[in-house]
């Protein structure tokens, strides 16, 4: 692995801190009280050179019960523990905390350090070796390296050096391909330089002059400078321990369990989904809507615990729950959470965080366990098809999902094209930004629009379509015109509605007037024709309900224009008017309103109101009492 993470943990006093200097040269107890009491209180970090040449970051943790919080801000990051035992002693109460909270976190790799292994014989050595493997048994470390070594001197040192290089080969490299994500351990000032934060940089890569957010409460500052293991650098990748300064934020404004995150990467969220899973050994069970201390990368926080598919979670046991924070966070998708009873605080499980803005959940519903259950398989496609299946029409760009499911850009651009291929989804381009819907979803609403197109038709023979308008409306209401517009061409493009200008059909429906409707027709028709320029107002020529609809679908149909309230002109007489207006205009260059009325042979009132059209259609120019070709 190219930038490695090393942590140590277990009991107090079992020289952890001693094997550091061991490995390093280097003492990572920085507070005077903890050179006082000789106990480690706040995360040490240094780092040192191995064999092969990689340089390794290490985190040295405090072993005391009463410090586990500030244990758990600092291994969230790690790659590989060392986990220190007293020879003398052997497994303690913190060896088996912390062994059970690198255990929850999934952190896969780990040598055990038999320290202090000076003081006792190689009998007692075999003895405690024996035991450590018992305790081990049912965890990663089962098969770790035991090394028993003596710090004082040096013993041991060189073999626990070479087996840590041995093991950095195997770890697999952090993501830099997603967004960068720095959850924030320490923050503090430098006089002349401003405000730092250090981390261990968990994903991506951050650059110096980087714009970046602060989670919770998305606050914009800027990246003035980096370092990794005291030097200066101009990029920082995942993987190793940074220190940045920032620039537009103060101290004050910064809190341990705040992260550091690439802009609108993350969102802020009271809410998480999660699997939960209790020790075997849990001294307590979690009850529904028990309170808990929930440890998310640096920070702890408060939160009830909403059990989905039972009423108590005993040890050993696993359920799927809902956390209602006691104030915002920010995390990920198959995020490793530690959960410590309320009081007295004791470690009794972890969880798998599997949907980071979830909708309230209603409890023992069949549907919710099957969607946290494909959640927690992690796949991308499957992710992304029942993201997108959740979020129905409520559609948002492609770089707003990854920060919801936590899929790196990479992954989800071979997700998403991988279930275009097989049509599960469809895609709209619009202004540069990328928009994906679940085809069932689209399938849905043809569905529900044709029932209501069927109905309308039933209502509303004589019309040729519902209003476009009507229809958005109705289903749509709350997407975006822009894409609804799309929605509205991939049904035209495929003949599942007929979509004209300003109507919406079934495919297949045709207006179909009856003979006495077609008779009806005519007359009216007749009548417009008729009388030219001076065409007859519609309730004067109309009896009853059957011929109000059958003249709204001449309207509807092209074959009367409307040109003003309740005035009508028959397409073939404004036709007319146009050229006759053209053919003036000609000759004469302008016209007024008296003019064309007396060309005509019409009222003062239907001329106007034709030219007044004829304006809008932008056939004429207005300039005062008189008109203009366009």
């Amino acid at each position: 692995m190219e930038n490695i993470i090393i942590g140590t943990a277990g009991h107090i006093d079992h020289g952890k801190t001693t094997l550091i200097k061991a490995l390093t040269g280097r003492d990572t107890d920085r507070l005077a009280e903890e050179k006082k009491r000789g106990i480690s209180i706040e995360l040490g970090f240094t780092y040192f050179d191995l064999p092969s040449g990689r340089r390794a970051g290490i985190i040295d943790v405090p072993g005391h019960e009463k410090f586990i919080k500030n244990m758990l801000a600092g291994v969230g990051g790690i790659d590989i523990v060392i986990l220190a035992i007293a020879a003398d002693e052997g497994v303690m109460p913190q060896t088996q905390e912390h062994l059970n909270i690198l255990n929850l976190l999934q952190v896969k790799t780990g040598i055990i350090a038999l320290t202090k292994s000076d003081i006792v014989d190689e009998e007692w050595i075999e003895m405690v070796t024996e035991e450590v493997r018992e305790a081990t048994a049912d965890t990663f470390l089962k098969d770790a390296p035991i090394i028993p070594v003596s710090s004082t001197k040096k013993t041991g040192i060189d073999k626990l050096i070479e087996q840590i290089d041995n093991l950095t080969a195997k770890v697999k490299n952090r993501d830099n391909t997603k967004s960068f994500r720095l959850p924030i351990d320490r923050v503090f000032t430098i006089t002349g330089i401003g405000t730092i934060v250090t981390g261990t940089l968990v994903e991506g890569t951050i650059n110096i002059n980087d714009n970046a957010m602060l989670y919770p409460g998305a606050k914009m500052v800027k990246i003035r400078s980096l370092q990794v293991h005291d030097s200066k650098v101009d990029r920082a990748s995942a993987g190793q321990r940074v220190a940045v300064n920032l620039s537009n934020i103060k101290k004050h404004q910064i809190s341990r369990g705040d992260v550091l995150a690439q802009i609108d990467s993350l969102q802020d969220t009271i809410m998480l989904d999660g699997k939960i899973t209790l020790l075997k050994d849990s001294p307590f069970p979690i009850k529904h809507n028990d309170r808990v201390h929930l440890y998310i990368g640096t920070s702890e926080i408060l939160a009830r615990v909403s059990l989905l598919d039972k009423e108590e979670l005993l040890a050993g046991e696993e359920g799927y729950a809902q956390f209602i924070l006691e104030k915002s966070t920010t995390a990920k998708p198959m995020d490793h959470v530690i959960i410590r009873f309320y009081s007295p605080m004791i470690t009794i499980g972890g969880a798998l965080i599997l949907d980071i803005n979830p909708p309230k959940k209603k409890r023992y519903k069949e549907d919710i366990i099957k969607e946290l259950k494909l959640k927690e398989k992690g796949d991308p496609r499957d992710i992304l098809l029942q993201f997108l299946n959740f979020q129905a029409l409520d559609l948002m760009p492609l770089e707003n999902i990854y920060k919801n499911i936590g899929i790196s850009p990479k992954e989800m651009e071979k997700a998403y094209k991988s279930l275009l291929e097989e049509k599960s989804i469809i895609m709209f381009k619009i202004n540069e930004e990328i928009f994906l819907i679940h085809k069932g979803v689209v399938g849905e609403l043809i569905k529900r629009i044709s029932n209501y197109l069927e109905d309308y038709h039933k209502k509303h023979p004589l019309k040729p379509g519902a209003p476009k308008e009507e229809v958005r409306s109705k289903f749509l209401g709350k997407t975006r015109v822009k894409i609804v517009e799309e929605l509205f061409k991939y049904m035209k493009d495929r003949d599942y509605l007929k979509i004209e200008r300003e109507t919406i059909a079934l495919r297949d429906f045709e207006v179909r007037l009856t003979e006495q409707q077609k008779s009806i027709a005519d007359r009216i028709e007749e009548e417009f024709i008729k009388e030219n320029c001076n065409p007859p107002r519609p309730e004067t020529i109309l009896n009853n309900k059957e011929e109000e609809q059958v003249f709204q679908a001449l309207v509807d149909w092209g074959s009367l224009i409307k040109i003003g309230e309740e005035i009508y002109f028959h397409k073939a007489t404004y036709e007319n008017s146009i050229i006759i207006l053209k053919e003036y205009l000609k000759a004469h260059k302008e016209i007024n309103a008296a003019k064309y009325r007396d060309l005509l042979k019409t009222s003062r009132k239907f001329a106007i109101a034709l030219l007044e059209k004829f304006d809008q259609e932008k056939i004429t120019k207005r300039k005062g009492d008189k008109r203009t070709l366009y």
